[in-house]
């Protein structure tokens, strides 16, 4: 290591940005509250749904170009865009008139297209700056270090996002802190359901700002333009680089296995983490506590990373693949039984398996990319999970089909709700059995295509010349 080099990796600008970026980012304060705020603007459940589908649609249309350009035009100017947006989406929510509900369900439309486009937009690019500015001072063998305070931090935003943003939401709430503070008017849930639009657009200023401050690295060697780090591309070019990073996805045996396993316990345990409110109630778990439940949960950021690193870093990724594949089934089987009030252990679980994949992908990933197409090759990352996202929640919604005509048929008796409940307790016994199949298949694929090489048996440390 260059002696003159910073002897911390948070004193790089880049790396602080990185962080910063990310927390303001995705601390939306409007998460706990997410389906009741589309609805208190005046829109229904199938508008809602519409309006989310369009969300995804934009993130996996998205993903990849936005990396490709991210290599080619920059990663500071499509940071800079990804805050732009972010703050425009945010906007269109804060300050949309409320009564005429087409134009509100247009604003919230373009808000979903402008918000998906801005996760495709950061997605890869994010990481791909932080950790070459890592590699041009000679420590990217601190990215494990970085990544996890940047999971610790983004894990208290969270909390604090989760904590205030139903508090800030309920008018009573907020009737009772104006009083405290000498305020006599009246605070109605028009008035106050927009207080954690207010404090995300607040939040998307700081990620914005961030951006600003960071600066694009230039190779050790100078400035120098090669055939692999072009200066001046065209989007032609950025399109070649999309399919030269698909290819080398596909020949590169390691990198391939990772994005699987990724994808596969991403759209598992996504899945089932997005249904948790149903499962709570069916485990007895009064509503009130939702909201805590959630803020507790991401505590776990604040711990898992570091066992996290210390696992990638002390350990092979066939090991650590072992681990967290027993860990995820038990999560899963637990939950199937519906243990009162103990059946939220198994959330936990899920919930430190998500900590854990996700810290295990990042460094895994970007050991081995080439910076060139870092970002692309993250931004397919990130195009697996959302259409296995995609796949598992059509399967599922056939699936829900398939049970209610079963049950309804056998028990003619039930109200809708108590259909409703046994539909969801028995679509949750499958998740054990479609987790099983999937994996074995992966287990099976992997060892195949990993014969022969030896970087999934030894722990992977970054290093500044990555695999092209």
């Amino acid at each position: 290591m260059n002696p003159t080099h910073p002897k911390s990796p948070f004193a790089i600008v880049n790396v602080r940005m990185f962080v910063v970026f990310r927390v303001f980012f995705n601390a939306r304060f409007y998460y706990p509250v997410f389906t009741i705020l589309f609805l208190d603007y005046g829109l229904t459940l199938s508008q809602f749904a519409v309006l989310n589908a369009v969300w995804a649609a934009s993130i996996v249309l998205l993903e990849v170009p936005s990396g490709a350009l991210a290599d080619t035009i920059g990663r500071r100017n499509l940071l800079v865009f990804a805050g732009v947006l972010m703050v425009t989406e945010m906007a269109l929510l804060a300050f949309v008139p409320v009564g005429n509900v087409q134009l509100v369900f247009w604003a919230f439309l373009f808000n979903r297209i402008l918000s998906g486009a801005a996760e495709a937009a950061a997605s890869g690019a994010d990481e791909a700056i932080a950790y070459d500015a890592l590699v041009v001072e000679g420590r990217a063998e601190d990215w494990g270090r970085v990544l996890e305070w940047q999971m610790r931090m983004k894990s208290l935003a969270y909390i604090a996002a989760m904590s205030m943003g139903a508090a800030i939401y309920d008018p009573d709430v907020m009737q009772r802190v104006a009083g405290w503070v000498g305020y006599d008017g009246s605070l109605s849930q028009t008035t106050t359901m927009r207080f954690p639009i207010y404090l995300t657009l607040a939040m998307a200023c700081v990620a914005l700002w961030s951006t600003f401050r960071m600066r694009e690295p230039k190779p050790e060697n100078g400035d120098e333009c090669t055939e692999s780090t072009p200066c001046n591309v065209s989007i032609v070019e950025a399109f070649r680089l999309t399919l030269r990073a698909g290819l080398w996805i596909l020949k590169t045996p390691f990198a391939l296995v990772v994005i699987l396993s990724g994808m596969l316990f991403d759209h598992v345990i996504r899945m089932l983490i997005t249904m948790t409110s149903q499962y709570y109630r069916l485990i007895d778990l009064p509503e009130a506590s939702y909201g805590l439940i959630g803020s507790g949960l991401a505590v776990l950021g604040l711990f898992i990373p570091r066992m996290a690193r210390y696992l990638a870093e002390n350990h092979s990724p066939t090991v650590n693949l072992m681990i967290i594949t027993g860990i995820t089934f038990a999560g899963i089987a637990g939950m199937t039984p519906f243990f009162h009030v103990f059946g939220l252990i198994p959330v936990v679980i899920l919930s430190s398996t998500m900590y854990f994949t996700g810290f295990f992908v990042s460094h895994y990933l970007n050991s081995i990319t080439h910076s060139s197409q870092r970002a692309t090759v993250l931004s397919f990352k990130g195009l697996s999970y959302n259409l296995a996202y995609g796949f598992i929640g059509l399967a599922y919604s056939l699936l829900l089909a398939y049970l209610r005509s079963d049950i309804v048929k056998r028990q003619t008796d039930l109200s809708p709700a108590g259909i409703e409940d046994l539909v969801f307790m028995g679509s949750i016994s499958w998740f054990p059995w479609y987790y099983l199949v999937l994996m074995a298949v992966l287990l099976g694929y992997a060892c195949y295509l990993l014969r022969g090489t030896s970087e999934h048996k030894r722990p992977v440390m970054p290093t500044p010349n990555s695999a092209a």
